[in-house]
């Protein structure tokens, strides 16, 4: 029996009990927001440790976590070492978040159930990326029972700061020198290895105008219709944005989405405030600098056509795209070549539309690729829906092809 057939079959073997870890993350609560993720680190540190994996728990200082409008973040490393340090040899992280959008409405399994129903596990998480967190954990365990690697390192990284950007997450681990590896694999979500992903621009925009009485409106200045012409504007835009496109396969062009909108008093009032937050996606040819200040004069000079309209523009967030680095094609081509042997179907290299932490590690100059427990597509997840859920032997097959890429990267 080849390495690759013996840790498939020791995976094969604790099968169950990976998803009875998974089911067990599930049902501990990571709404973000409000984003009390420490419970969540607790107990995945309490976890780990029955299964002989000691993890760090490196807090956030809890002003830091308040000022960035979130209530708490432990994030765990958990190194481990093989042979001597003087042997050399790749350090791989492995990368999840646990933090994620609350359920919302119609679901029609409890979101922090981890209920089985037709061969997939449901819970809001359960996919996008709790299952990665059992992946990486049950890949790593294989690993070492089979494969005991004499030289090297691995390093599991179990974040909480994915859906505000991963600045208090990866970007903190980083950013305090708590973790420098070689190469990363982060989180997956569909079978494909993901190289590139969009950036993103968040915004919210406030536009004052005055409030009067509705029956003497002419004493006030509507925000409301200010706020239409921003927003037409903006619409006008993101139409224009069809006529540009990325060359990175799986990324087709920018656009722009308002998702959040509110204002005025009462029904009998001329709205004062109206507040939008829009969503920028940036493919990777783009400049983040330039979108910025092409977005911000769109407003400014919408706003312009109405007397009486002032605008306030305050940047919630700026996610950089992920470029691929040309030293990720070990984790391409061992993901790829295992890929393929596992599911029994290619496995393409490309971008995602999406974006992620991941570009944090990419920054540091860690070449990383995204690759993990995940449909054929996103949509098939329900990530961010009702019933987000995931195929059992989807994850068992991700856990394969990491365990094996582990094992080739650390040979």
């Amino acid at each position: 029996m080849t390495d690759y057939a013996k840790l498939d079959a020791w995976i094969d073997a604790h099968f169950d009990e990976e998803v009875q870890f998974l089911q067990q993350l599930v049902q501990v609560p990571t709404d973000t927001p409000p984003g009390n993720n420490a419970p969540h680190a607790e107990r995945t540190a309490e976890l780990l440790k029955d299964f002989g994996l000691e993890a760090e728990k490196h807090a956030v200082p809890a002003q830091e976590v308040k000022d960035y409008g979130l209530e708490s973040i432990t994030n765990l490393i958990v190194r481990r070492k093989y042979g001597k340090d003087s042997d050399g040899g790749r350090t791989v992280a492995l990368n999840a978040h646990g933090d994620v959008v609350p359920p919302g409405e119609g679901w029609t399994h409890d979101p922090y159930g981890g209920e089985i129903a037709d061969g997939s596990l449901y819970g809001r998480a359960a996919a996008v990326s709790k299952s990665d967190f059992a992946s990486f954990t049950f890949a790593l365990r294989a690993l070492e029972a089979v494969a005991r690697p004499a030289k090297g390192s691995v390093e599991l990284h179990f974040t909480y700061d994915e859906e505000f950007g991963g600045i208090l997450g990866p970007g903190w681990l980083l950013k305090q020198g708590l973790t420098k590896p070689d190469l990363m694999i982060a989180a997956g979500f569909s079978y494909e290895v993901v190289t590139a992903h969009n950036g993103c621009l968040q915004m919210e925009v406030t536009v004052h105008g005055k409030m009067a009485h509705a029956a003497i409106p002419t004493t006030g200045v509507d925000a409301l219709q200010g706020a239409v012409k921003i927003l037409n504007a903006l619409y006008a835009q993101n139409t224009l944005y069809q006529q540009v496109t990325s060359k990175v396969e799986g990324i087709t062009h920018p656009y722009l989405n308002v998702g959040r909108i509110e204002g005025g008093t009462n029904t009998n009032v001329v709205p004062g405030k109206v507040v939008f937050k829009l969503d920028r996606r940036m493919i990777p040819e783009e400049n983040p600098a330039e979108v910025e200040a092409t977005i911000r004069k769109v407003i400014a000079d919408a706003a312009a056509e109405s007397t009486g309209i002032t605008v306030e523009i305050k940047r919630l967030l700026l996610a950089n795209s992920m470029k691929p680095l040309a030293g990720n094609k070990p984790l391409v081509d061992a993901i790829q070549k295992h890929g393929q042997q596992v599911f029994g179907e290619p496995i393409k290299a490309m971008g995602t539309p999406l974006y992620t932490d991941v570009r944090l590690y990419g920054e540091a100059g860690i070449p990383g690729v995204i690759y993990g427990a995940g449909p054929r597509t996103v949509l098939e997840s329900h990530a961010k829906r009702s019933d987000e859920r995931v195929v059992l032997e989807d994850l068992r097959r991700a856990t394969k092809v990491i365990a094996r890429t582990l094992s080739d990267l650390l040979a």
